[in-house]
This record gives structure tokens, C-alpha cells and sequence, in this order.
């Protein structure tokens, strides 16, 4: 295997693997805390999330989180 290829890729794949890595991070917390989620299925989200790389999270955050009983929709 060429190690150059990849040396050369680095730079470009760190900022990428750091995204995925928050975006996992903070849906995975945002789906803890959440009382309820669209569909009721908290263990479905939870595999999407993992599961489906950089497209899960935001999947997740876009159209799975419902609103608190309080009306806000944050942590």
C-alpha cells in the first residue's frame, strides 16, 4: 500500500473525522436527554446515529428530535 497516498490525504481526512466525531458526540447526548424522540424508537435513533456515518447525526438532529413538554429545544 501506498503510505504517500495517505500522508498526502491526512490533512484533508483529520477535519473530517473530527466533524463526524462531535456530530456523533452530541447527537448520542442530545438523544440521552431527550424525553421523546419522533417515532418513540430511542434505540432505532441510537443506531442511526452510529451506525450511518456523518448522515446519521444529521438525520437525527433535522428530523428525529421532538420538542420538550416545555416547548425548548435544547439540552
Amino acid at each position: 500500500m501506498d503510505f504517500d497516498v495517505i500522508k498526502d490525504a491526512l490533512p484533508f481526512l483529520i477535519p473530517i473525522l473530527v466533524i463526524q466525531l462531535a456530530l456523533l458526540v452530541f447527537a448520542l447526548v442530545d438523544l440521552v436527554k431527550r424525553k421523546r424522540v419522533k417515532g418513540g424508537n430511542k434505540i432505532l435513533w441510537g443506531a442511526i446515529i452510529i451506525l450511518i456515518d456523518i448522515i446519521g447525526p444529521i438525520i437525527y438532529l433535522l428530523f428525529g428530535r421532538e420538542e420538550d413538554d416545555a416547548g425548548s429545544d435544547t439540552l
